[in-house]
């Protein structure tokens, strides 16, 4: 295993794809785009050094819903990239196509952005949402992405957001 999991670390390192090329005897993955966005499943999810249970974790994320960049697959396992650039292998099972971003995770201070009535920078003020909060994604335009926020399990504020203020879709992406 760690001959395969050094074979794609060097197809990524030489800037191939990892689902260009498949190993002797191996299978990588869904066919899938890579890379892509998903997010995690569950609250509890072990990052590991290489793709499979025999390699030391890493890293334990703690927060289900947080969105994940897929960067490489390999049978049953995803190389995943953190808004942070943490990066390590995961089960497929742990992750959940539920389009999911953070807003603005970059910065650090009291800085908000506004959740806006409509899909325009004179729309009406929803919410005021801190650096790190996870929205639903629910569609983008390429500039502006509809999401909710859910606020506690009977309630949820929906609103839009710039996209470039997002992290979990890519600039001018499209998502139905």
């Amino acid at each position: 295993m760690r001959k395969i999991a050094v074979a794609i670390a060097v197809l990524m390192l030489s800037g191939m794809s990892a689902t260009a090329q498949q190993p002797p005897g191996g299978r990588l993955g869904t066919g899938l785009p890579v890379p892509r966005y998903v997010s995690l499943k569950t609250d509890r999810v072990n990052l590991r050094e290489g793709p499979s249970k025999d390699h030391r974790t890493a890293w334990v994320f703690q927060r289900a819903g947080l969105p994940v960049e897929i960067i490489a697959e390999y049978e049953t396992w995803r190389r995943i990239r953190d808004s942070e650039g943490t990066e390590g292998w995961v089960l497929h099972s742990l992750l959940s196509g539920r389009r999911t971003a953070l807003v603005m995770p970059w910065v650090k201070t009291g800085e908000t952005i506004t959740l806006l009535d409509r899909a325009d920078e004179k729309g009406g003020t929803v919410a005021h949402l801190q650096p790190g909060v996870i929205a639903n994604v629910k569609g983008c335009d390429g500039k502006w992405c509809r999401v909710t926020i859910s606020m506690d399990r009977a309630r949820d504020i929906d609103g839009y957001v710039q996209q470039v203020k997002l992290w979990g879709v890519y600039p001018n992406e499209t998502v139905e």
